[in-house]
């Protein structure tokens, strides 16, 4: 009888295993053959055309490689975070990192006349969150597309939030200007925020992005438009590494920082808070708009320059007081903001 009843469990178990199997399968082979239909609906939704049939093969081989990571990545419980397609659901990593990042911590400012590492925030209570989206210090995302310049909008978000909380004005500015003009600077192929800081100082100010439209690629800079300024800056500061320096600094207004940004699940992001991988180095500019608390933990918030499309509609709420003296994707290791 016991070995009847064992005979009895061991069939009963290779049945439920065949069929987990076979249900296993067939859902594979369902989402394989749907793969077709969702890089065309992610087409359309991102107004994504390939030239030759070749080069949307091969772009659709890439996006099913990428979807499957998302998947795999959210089936798991425990996240912070969660993963989406978007904009660079066709590209590879090597792509993602040379068309739309651009931060160049190599050429980094050594000794800028005009910063003051001296210079420090208050070192009493700061307070326990600070939003300044909601403060209404920052413009709407924008969007650098194909072009190395996370660098000049991570300096130019800078400008615009000290403007507004020192004038009491939100002037949208150029990026373009510093792209064209900013000759420490390599333009679409990449630059640093402090070295942006320096030639707005150095130019007396710089245009609205009225008067200098954003090109997405390297102009010709036209010096008529350059001395329109919209805003100005006397000087800036380098912070030392440290979240406790970037958490003072970020206090008092928005706060330009390098930060590695070509890890997959990064460029993935959806929403949460952030605790993934980013990338073995700096890479990438964006700007700490605030920061504060969830139920996931402690967080900063960054605004990128990657579209709405991005992320919590352009945003990353993203790990605060990590393992890491200089935080997160090394978000707390170069950081620089702008004095008015």
């Amino acid at each position: 009888m016991a070995f009847s009843l064992k005979s009895e469990f061991i069939i009963s178990l290779v049945v439920i295993l065949n069929t987990w199997a076979w249900h296993a399968m067939s859902i594979r082979t369902l989402h394989e053959s749907n793969i077709a239909e969702q890089h065309e609906q992610w087409m359309a939704q991102y107004g994504r055309t390939y030239k030759h049939p070749e080069e949307k093969e091969k772009r659709r081989a890439i996006f099913k490689k990428n979807l499957r990571f998302i998947e795999e990545f959210n089936a798991f419980g425990n996240r912070t975070f969660k993963l989406g397609i978007n904009q660079f659901s066709d590209l590879t990593n090597d792509e993602f990192v040379r068309r739309h990042t651009g931060y160049l911590p190599s050429k980094q400012l050594k000794s800028p006349r005009n910063a003051s590492l001296s210079q420090r925030y208050p070192t009493g209570d700061v307070p326990k969150s600070i939003d300044w989206v909601e403060k209404g210090a920052v413009n709407p995302i924008k969007d650098q597309g194909q072009c190395g310049s996370c660098w000049a909008f991570s300096a130019v978000a800078a400008v615009e939030g000290i403007t507004h909380i020192k004038r009491g004005k939100l002037p949208v500015l150029s990026e373009q200007q510093l792209i064209d003009c900013d000759t420490e600077n390599d333009g679409c192929e990449g630059g640093l925020s402090n070295k942006a800081f320096q030639y707005i100082i150095e130019n007396e100010g710089i245009a609205s992005e009225d008067t200098y439209p954003y090109q997405e690629t390297d102009g010709t800079c036209d010096s008529t438009e350059a001395a329109q300024q919209a805003a100005q800056i006397k000087s800036f500061a380098d912070l030392q590494p440290g979240e406790d320096e970037l958490l003072k600094a970020v206090a008092q207004q928005p706060v330009s920082i390098g930060i590695a940004a070509s890890g997959q699940e990064f460029r993935s992001y959806s929403g949460g808070v952030f605790n993934g991988d980013c990338g073995e180095e700096l890479d990438h500019a964006v700007v700490v708009v605030g920061y504060g608390t969830s139920e996931d933990g402690k967080f900063w918030k960054i605004r990128n320059s990657w579209g709405e499309t991005w992320g919590e509609n352009g945003y990353m709420r993203i790990q605060r007081g990590g393992e890491s003296s200089e935080g997160l994707c090394g978000l707390a290791s170069q950081a620089s903001y702008p004095i008015a």
